[in-house]
């Protein structure tokens, strides 16, 4: 995207006023987007990201700006803007740019581009198909599929010359039922750091029965009811909960600042002793994977908590320097309009040892979230509110009727210490994350986990 004569000059001019370390993120990446409604496609788009940042720190200040001029005059006109923002001794220079030596830990057998577009909407009509065969009750379908390729290049003040393609593809499955009255919905979006192979490992149809099913399932449910019960909250995406009300919060973006919950609790006990928390961004093809985060720092499998004791946080450069820590690989952005921040890449709760069928069955009474839906957080203090999608009542350690309208109400570092009961049938689900760097995909997951007093939001008493 540019080479390194432009490099030095632009890091060189970064740094002419002032501060300390300089950095550079070009970028290019194309997506496609094709989504369906009952089987026809409703829009297909494709769009170019082309750009670079430059940001140079001063201490513990950055200035951020960004450019999708990427000539040498552009480049360096962006440089100056960033330099004369930061007034004061100038005091280093660009050294010898160093290739980093960083793996590839997302192998892509088929890249998107080599698929037709035909090939891709059969496939979302196949989907929608499954889902109308499923059930009369079925009234819409809404099927998508994305791509993208992002090649990144990152060189800073410290020599770092480091470039990486990232491939993502992802499948979106939607299935509505009506009785005339009232709507239900399910919905499953499986993805991963891949390319068409992805449809190699997932089954469109069989996904689309599922999401059918459970839009039928809670069309003919009756209200849940409220107040404070036991809550077995199950795999995969259920994991939503410990990303957004206790992942955030252990961000250097929140901890930095000290408006976290868990800022400065490092070696405490935050969650029970059943509790292990992960975010590791190098499991091979995952959604939220990464070779380098936007810094160019490779990335790594960071342990959270571990045993209920917190070990650590995620890190970018820029917090780390605040927090007197070290970086993590966890610096992200959305695309070059954005500066990078820490934020999580495949995060969840590692598996337990309590099988599911031990944990229903010492479920005297209790709800089961099956599939949680949306919600929302407020990131310093942890409190949240999500909906459950699919939900059904336990009753003397069975699953009985399912139940709708199901809202989880809580406290991310208070569920973390009621958690009594982790399973070990580890799933992940995907999923896009936003923050103060833009849009992310991420990984979120769990096993089965069940949590004692949890506060129930429900219409019925």
């Amino acid at each position: 995207m540019i080479n390194e004569k432009t490099a030095a000059l632009a890091i060189e001019k970064a740094l002419s006023q002032g501060g300390d370390f300089a950095e550079i993120f070009c970028e290019n990446t194309v997506r496609n987007n094709i989504s369906m409604v009952n089987g026809r496609v409703d829009s297909a788009s494709s769009g170019v990201d082309f750009g670079a940042g430059i940001r140079v720190f001063d201490g513990e200040r950055a200035v951020y700006v960004y450019t999708n001029d990427l000539s040498e005059k552009g480049l360096l006109k962006t440089a100056q803007t960033a330099a004369e923002a930061v007034k004061g001794e100038k005091k280093t220079d660009c050294g010898t740019f160093v290739p980093a030596g960083h793996g590839n830990i997302n192998t892509i057998r088929i890249m998107p581009s080599d698929k037709a577009i035909a090939e891709k909407k059969d496939i979302l009509k196949e989907a929608s198909e499954a889902s109308f065969a499923y059930s009369p009750l079925i009234t819409q379908t809404r099927t998508g599929y994305m791509d993208s390729v992002q090649d990144v290049l990152i060189v800073n003040s410290e020599g770092l010359w480091a470039e990486d393609r990232r491939v993502r593809t992802r499948f979106t499955t939607e299935a509505v039922a009506g009785n005339g009255s009232e709507k239900q919905s399910g919905r499953l979006s499986p993805g991963g750091s891949e390319g068409m192979e992805l449809f190699e490992r997932i089954d469109v149809k069989e996904l689309s029965r599922s999401a059918a099913q459970t839009a039928v399932t809670m069309l003919g449910a009756k209200e849940c009811p409220s107040g404070k019960m036991t809550v077995v909250i199950d795999n995969g995406f259920g994991g939503v909960i410990f990303h957004e009300a206790c992942g955030h919060s252990l961000e250097a973006t929140a901890v930095a600042r000290n408006a976290s919950v868990f800022a400065g609790k490092l070696g405490e006990r935050i969650a029970s002793d059943v509790v292990t928390a992960i975010d590791d961004g190098t499991i091979a093809n995952g959604w939220g994977s990464l070779n380098i985060d936007d810094e160019g720092t490779p990335a790594r499998k960071n342990v959270l908590i571990e045993n209920g004791i917190l070990k650590g946080y995620m890190i970018d450069r820029l917090n780390g320097r605040r927090m007197g820590m070290k970086a993590t690989g966890s610096s992200r952005r959305e695309s070059y309009k954005y500066a990078p921040t820490s934020r999580m890449t495949n995060t969840f709760i590692a598996a337990g040892k309590s099988t599911t069928k031990e944990i229903i069955e010492s479920t005297e009474f209790g709800l089961y979230a099956k599939q949680m839906g949306g919600g929302s957080v407020e990131p310093a203090t942890g409190v949240f509110n999500f909906a459950v999608l699919e939900g059904y009542i336990i009753r003397n350690g069975k699953i009985c009727e399912p139940v709708r309208g199901a809202t989880l109400i809580g406290k991310g570092s208070e569920v973390l210490l009621n958690i009594d009961m982790v399973g070990d049938n580890l799933a992940r689900a995907q999923g896009m994350c936003g923050s103060i760097s833009g849009s992310l995909p991420v990984d979120v997951g769990q096993p089965m986990i069940r949590v004692q007093n949890m506060t129930v939001g429900g219409r019925s008493v």
